[in-house]
């Protein structure tokens, strides 16, 4: 058994977890998650938890046992509080905008780059240079972050690029401090 697995979900008040034909669902305040589940793995909602067995002791079935847990603790924490990820963009002439369901980014290359908001994703943009992606699903939350980020990863010499709000950038000297 998987030590995350054993340990129940506790569900707030204004919560709804139905389980049914192999998928779960969770509805709250903020929205309504779904998600696929093995029949290996037994899903009981008892009272305000949900509690996870397996149904046998195989090594794929113990770490499905700490997926689920943990997929519907994140499902749990999504529709009641949601999720968010903060972007720092640095250098000069970066900045980010958001039009409608688009965000139109200058990050120093001759054009612009133009992404598509996710349905389900919130995206603003201050002056300063921040970029907050807010969502109640944390995997597309996630992903689009990185996505994001991918486009212009901050270098080690000037910090240039855009990064996420708690990463530290080891910083390199360069070619004139090595005397």
């Amino acid at each position: 058994m998987s030590k995350v697995g054993k340990l129940p979900v506790a569900i707030p008040a204004g919560v709804t977890v139905n389980v049914a034909n192999g998928v779960i669902s969770v509805k709250g305040p903020k929205g309504e998650l779904t998600q696929k589940f093995h029949d290996e793995i037994d899903i009981k909602v008892e009272g305000s938890e949900v509690l996870l067995k397996t149904k046998n002791d195989a090594k794929q079935t113990n770490a499905y046992h700490g997926l689920y847990r943990s997929l519907i603790a994140n499902m749990v924490k999504g529709v009641t509080e949601g999720f968010s990820k903060t972007l720092v963009i640095t250098g000069v002439g970066y900045r980010a905008e958001v039009k409608g369901k688009e965000l139109v980014m200058n990050l120093g290359y001759s054009s612009d780059f133009i992404a598509i908001i996710p349905e389900g994703l919130t995206v603003t943009a201050t002056p300063d240079g921040k970029l907050t992606i807010a969502g109640i699903n944390k995997q597309l939350v996630g992903e689009f972050s990185s996505q994001i980020r991918k486009l212009r990863k901050p270098e080690p010499y000037k910090g240039k690029g855009i990064r996420y709000d708690n990463e530290v950038i080891r910083r390199k000297v360069g070619k004139t401090g090595v005397k």
